[in-house]
């Protein structure tokens, strides 16, 4: 292997050897344990730790890395303590996660570093937006992310390298091309010569670099991470290396060929770089002894400290307390004269309030610049806060919920918006496993609010009607918003913003036009968790959230002898249980009216608490009315029969009667 070590002095080099042999080393030491049955599972990176060691020692150590489960050289090379790696793996308490994930599926925003989760596609998006907020900021950053020859098949790939390309994001895409995706050699993988020519299409620079030559590798992304911060854009990188480990452990090496594993092993990056410095003086085997003593003695010392520290105590409460970033809602009171407006325009003016609020809150999502999106919610909002802060995206909704959790890891809030609620669909895992996960995980808040234009009514069909607010309402981490009027609708959105976790604020579009109400003029929030009682009565308790309210007081209407407490939940995570509690209590009977489909849905389980909390206060059975169990259909007389508003008479009818 050649080495041009041109303008690189002694002090780098041996700097270089040090930091490539570091993670050699622990990892010899970790297979040792492994077979011991002292660790549990093992990621190995022997053969390619010249990649994650050149690229780390290339950035500087306030920019951003997101490396992959086998990029030990990352971690060591920002000199994370060895025992706090050590107890990582163990998952003990002075880990990164309190035990709540393994490896290094974690981040730190302490040296900058922010880990894989399992689908691997995901932060390359969130690379993204790092890099968006270092350029909406000018700090002249780049952000390195990692990915493997594997992970290149993914969409989230392709969507972040188009929305790095698009938007001129100093992102450096470092593919590690080791030769198969667990046991899938790269031929069944592309059919492409080499990943770098992907860059072609997406109007990218890229490179193709020897992955097991340290020097090339530090010296080449040097001078790219200089011309990065200089002139930001995106650059794919493809590092040839090959690993010469299975995926992991367990999974053995008897699928690769003999041939090609001795092939590579002649092209080792730690011993080829060693025998270099030896053969050309610049370093010898008294020296080199001294290094490798000291690197151990180090490993033995903190492995003894990880080893020694107690297994963490389970404790349910510490658990359910770091779901969410703690957040003390801050009431703004309304201080101004009120206007009527349509539901819509609470929404709009509600975001455009809080962009005022928030100097750097950026909001995306596709057609939402000069067009002023589907529904016209940020009509002239790029005239005021200009197209930095207003974005259209690419039609890829995995990637700028990505994106929108990278600004959230720099520090920037971010609303976007689904053109349609359906189409989250085509974000679900990063909305569910990135932004829900993330404070759990290691303690980084996901401060991004989806806007969600959901519901019937509007003969759209069954791939922009949906209401799939029960798709995220089961998972820990998210908040769910559904309001049903435009005074709520204004102060819960200045909420969601304020909050620094995940929220998906749902909007029913059958509401924008057709609602009016009184609402404050001046910026003002109202809280989560915090149910609204519309009408007062003894016989019965309906419970409702969005369009379906509505459908309950024309019902009511229709009915003026029907004495009901009509509750509108507003906020569906967290659920004001009090409330439901109380009425229920109170009138002995109680009907859950939804608009999602009844199976699963968040009815079942308001009516699963009610009867667990309140079944001595019940006269009779809680009813759950909800449209059909079949996907919303166009036609309007099969939407008609599809919702439950003509429904819910009868079955309310029917509760009173039992």
């Amino acid at each position: 292997m050649e080495y041009n070590i041109e303008n690189l002095d002694k002090e780098v080099l041996i700097q270089l050897y040090k930091s490539i042999l570091k993670p050699r080393l622990i990892e010899e030491k970790m297979l040792i344990l492994l077979r011991q049955g002292k660790i549990s599972k093992w990621f190995s990176g022997i053969g390619q730790e010249a990649i994650a060691v050149g690229v780390t020692m290339a950035l500087n150590n306030d920019e951003y890395i997101l490396p992959m489960h086998r990029n030990l050289g990352v971690f060591t090379s920002r000199e994370i303590p060895l025992n706090r790696l050590f107890a990582q793996w163990q998952g003990k308490a002075s880990g990164f996660t309190k035990g709540r994930d393994r490896s290094f599926h974690f981040g730190t925003q302490e040296y900058k570093i922010v880990g894989m989760i399992s689908h691997l596609g995901p932060q390359l998006g969130v690379a993204d937006g790092i890099a968006l907020a270092s350029k909406l900021k000018n700090k002249n950053e780049v952000t390195a992310v990692f990915t493997g020859e594997g992970g290149t098949s993914e969409g989230d790939f392709h969507e972040a390298l188009n929305v790095a390309s698009v938007w001129k994001l100093p992102v450096l895409f470092c593919v590690e091309n080791n030769g198969y995706g667990l046991s899938t050699p790269t031929k069944e993988q592309y059919n492409c010569a080499n990943i770098a020519d992907r860059g072609l299409g997406y109007g990218m620079e890229s490179h193709i670099i020897d992955g097991n030559n340290i020097v090339e590798v530090f010296k080449k992304v040097s001078e790219l991470a200089h011309s990065v911060r200089e002139n930001p854009r995106p650059i794919l990188l493809e590092f040839k290396t090959f690993r010469m480990r299975g995926h992991e452990e367990a999974s053995g090496v008897k699928y690769v060929p003999r041939e090609l594993m001795d092939a590579w092993a002649i092209k080792d990056p730690v011993l080829n770089f060693e025998t270099f410095l030896k053969d050309n003086g610049i370093l010898n085997n008294a020296e080199n002894t001294t290094i490798k003593a000291t690197i151990i003695e180090e490993i033995n010392k903190h492995l003894d400290l990880a080893f020694a520290e107690s297994d963490i105590i389970s404790g349910k409460t510490n658990e359910l307390n770091d779901v969410y970033y703690k957040y003390e809602y801050k009431e703004v009171t309304k201080k101004s004269n009120s206007e009527e407006i349509r539901f819509i325009d609470a929404i709009s003016n509600g975001l455009k309030q809080s962009m005022e609020q928030h100097e750097d809150l950026v909001i995306m999502g596709q057609d939402i610049a000069e067009y002023g999106g589907a529904f016209k919610i940020t009509d002239g909002f790029v005239d005021q806060f200009g197209k930095e802060r207003v974005r259209n995206t690419p039609i890829c909704e995995s990637a700028i919920v990505e994106t929108a959790m990278g600004l959230s890891i720099a520090g920037i809030k971010s609303v976007v918006e689904m053109q349609f609620a359906d189409f989250v669909s085509s974000g679900f895992n990063p909305v569910v496993n990135y932004l829900a996960k993330s404070h759990y995980r290691w303690g980084q808040q996901a401060d991004v609010v989806i806007r969600m234009p959901c519901g019937g009514g509007v003969a759209a069909g069954p791939f922009h009607s949906q209401t799939n607010e029960a798709w995220f309402t089961k998972t820990p981490g998210l908040k769910v918003v559904y309001p049903a009027f435009p005074y709520d609708a204004k102060g819960l959105l200045a909420t969601a913003i304020n909050d620094p976790n995940p929220v998906l604020f749902f909007e029913h579009k059958g509401l924008y036009r057709s609602i009016r109400q009184e609402v404050p003029t001046d910026y003002y929030t109202l809280p989560f968790g915090k149910a609204s009682v519309i009408r007062e009565g003894d016989h019965v308790t309906i419970i409702s959230y969005g369009a379906a309210v509505h459908w309950a007081l024309e019902t009511l209407e229709n009915n003026p002898e029907i004495s009901a407490d009509v509750i509108d939940l507003r906020t569906l995570q967290p659920l004001d249980t009090d409330t439901i509690y109380e009425s229920v209590r109170k009138t002995g009977k109680a009907i859950v009216l939804q608009e999602d489909s009844l199976f699963g849905g968040i009815a079942s389980d308001i009516s699963a608490l009610i009867m667990e909390h309140c079944f001595e206060s019940l006269d009779a059975p809680v009813k759950r009315v909800a449209s059909m169990e079949t996907p919303i259909p166009f036609a309007s007389q099969l939407e008609t029969q599809y919702l439950p508003k003509n429904t819910f008479e009868e079955a309310l009818k029917t509760l009173l009667e039992y």
